[in-house]
């Protein structure tokens, strides 16, 4: 069986879910390091359940001596027993959790961290078809369900089931009548397990959706938040979120209530097998003393001590059943054939980008580009220039590899980017967009984002190369001021000045500027296009230019409209052709300052 996708609100697409076998072959692979710690812990959890069932025995043997008139002073040993198996079960308990947890945090963390990694991979065509709530409900929601089970719901359920076993062999080997009687519960709990795991199944893929389309509402709402303030859609926007948090909430709300049922019916399962018991161990009693009282109160006692373990594992099950949809749709991200692969050991030979008949569709139905053919040579500084939906953006991230052309190719120094893995692709070719985001934390680490071993001089030259340096040192704590989230806020020039040195310390051959200019305003534009010029010297560069002043710096203009390549030449041809550039040019002049 393949990896299977479904469907968020029976609309988008989204991403794609694992089958319980691949789940299973993920997990088999995750616990081979963990195998002895598996097993001691196991280990740990049988000698325990023994030591728990030894008070029962105690307690059992205790009946038949008072019966057969021992002293008071057999009380003593009792005690004496007692408490050395409830030390011993404490601390063996403990032990077997520890272990438990420790196996399960380590494949849960290896799981997060592969899950993560898949994510930062994924082709921003694929993120956005199945929405970014999908993909954040899955590595946030979906962790989270994993990680309860991992601290609560996996250790309690295994202590129990072991304690169950045994305590069933303990029974059987008190009279093998008792453990049929107490094996009464065990078809009666399957009819209410098969009641409960074909509805558990679907309630649970519907809640991890329902979940993800809210994590889509809330993300959607606040990266639009400037646009939902600009027209007055605070109202709609609470209303769409609202609904989604109900659904969210209901669908939960049903999973309980669900639950509950299976619960309720368990517990009248757990009561009949302890009538089964008593009943028979009165007829044992009574028909010729088959068993004695004492033993007849160690079976009663432990079918009764194990109930509230059965009840835990009740309570588990819903956790574990969550846990097990949600490492579906990790182990899917994971396995799933959208994320770049690790690449050939192709290198480009030299910084030559050529584009080749690119076409190009997000919905599979409207054609962005037609047909688009664009070679830059090393070094070479070409400016893409059009009308607004002409397919600028979209020829700028196929030549950095973020989408992949429908058909056509995109190529560096004669090797196919996507043929290059993620990381030798990023060595190759950077791509600065329009939108600049600084990570939390000192201006220096997020500066060595683009080389983590930059050494002071090195972040000092690039913020110097992109005229940053003097306003760096001017911060409260200079390049080691905290930024972002939280931080000391920068404006969007200067968050360009920023993303400018990123593109000089990591220093490829390739670079994209993607209208990288177009938020700094019309004061600041001026003097950024001089430092991305200055960023992009001996770089094969394509530029989105927003600015037109940017193409008339260019070595070379291409002119997109409609997805098509319309013209094609130096700033001064494409003016005394007189075409869509000249257009282009003349209607910049008569708006620009």
């Amino acid at each position: 069986m393949t990896t299977t996708a479904r469907t968020l609100s029976g609309a988008r697409p989204a991403l794609p879910v694992a089958t319980a076998r691949q789940c299973t072959v993920w997990l088999r692979s995750a616990l081979r390091r963990e195998v002895w710690r598996a097993l001691f812990a196991y280990l740990f959890a049988v000698v325990a359940a023994i030591a728990v069932i030894v008070p029962v025995y105690v307690l059992g043997r205790l009946v038949d001596d008072v019966l057969a008139g021992a002293p008071t002073s057999r009380i003593v040993a009792v005690i004496i027993q007692i408490g050395l198996a409830a030390i011993a079960a404490g601390l063996l308990s403990g032990a077997a959790v520890y272990l438990m947890c420790r196996v399960g945090e380590t494949v849960l963390a290896n799981l997060r961290e592969r899950a993560l990694e898949h994510a930062l991979l994924l082709p921003v065509r694929v993120v956005e078809r199945a929405g970014k709530g999908d993909l954040l409900s899955r590595v946030n929601d979906d962790v989270a369900a994993i990680a309860r089970v991992v601290g609560n719901a996996l250790p309690v359920s295994l202590s129990s089931m072991t304690l169950v076993g045994l305590s069933y062999l303990a029974i059987f080997s008190i009279d093998y009548r008792l453990g049929l009687a107490a094996l009464v519960a065990v078809p009666l709990g399957l009819i209410t397990l098969a009641w409960y795991l074909p509805r558990s199944g679907p309630m649970f893929t519907a809640e991890r959706l329902a979940l993800a389309d809210r994590s889509e509402a809330l993300v959607s709402g606040m990266q639009g938040l400037p646009t939902v303030h600009a027209y007055g859609l605070e109202a709609n926007q609470l209303t769409t979120i609202g609904a989604a948090s109900s659904a969210a909430r209901d669908q939960v709300l049903r999973g309980f209530h669900a639950l509950s049922r299976f619960v309720a019916r368990g517990k009248l399962s757990q009561y009949a097998g302890l009538a089964a018991v008593l009943a028979t161990s009165f007829l044992l009693v009574r028909d010729g003393q088959q068993i004695t009282v004492g033993e007849a109160t160690i079976a009663a006692l432990l079918f009764h001590r194990l109930f509230t373990p059965m009840q835990g594992m009740l309570f588990s099950f819903n956790d574990i059943q969550a846990a097990g949809e949600s490492m579906r749709r990790l182990v899917g991200l994971i396995n799933s054939e959208v994320v770049r692969e690790s690449g050939t050991s192709a290198k480009p030979e030299n910084a030559r980008l050529e584009l080749r008949g690119l076409e190009f569709s997000y919905d599979g139905v409207k054609p962005v580009l037609h047909g688009v053919s664009i070679t830059l040579e090393p070094g070479e500084r070409v400016a893409l220039v059009g009308s607004t939906g002409a397919g600028k953006t979209t020829v700028a991230a196929i030549a950095a590899g973020s989408i992949t052309p429908n058909s056509g190719t995109a190529r560096i120094g004669g090797v196919n980017i996507a043929e290059l893995g993620i990381h030798d692709l990023r060595k190759h070719v950077v791509i600065i967009s329009q939108e600049v985001h600084l990570f939390s934390g000192p201006l220096f680490e997020d500066l060595r984002l683009a080389n983590p071993f930059a050494d002071h001089d090195a972040l000092h030259g690039a913020l110097r190369k992109v005229g940053a340096l003097g306003w760096v040192e001017s911060l409260p704590e200079g390049i080691a001021t905290m930024v972002g989230e939280g931080g000391y806020q920068l404006s969007a020039a200067r968050a360009q000045q920023i993303a400018l040195a990123r593109l000089v310390l990591a220093d490829p051959p390739v670079a994209i500027l993607d209208e990288a200019t177009a938020e700094a305003g019309s004061a600041g534009a001026r003097e950024l296009e001089h430092y991305a010029y200055e960023a992009t010297k001996g770089r094969t560069s394509l530029i989105v230019a927003h600015r037109l002043t940017q193409a008339a710096r260019a070595d070379r203009v291409v002119v997109l409209e409609h997805g098509r390549v319309v013209e094609a030449g130096t700033h001064s041809e494409l003016l005394q052709r007189g075409g869509r550039y000249s257009e282009l040019w003349e209607a910049w002049e008569g708006r620009s300052p």
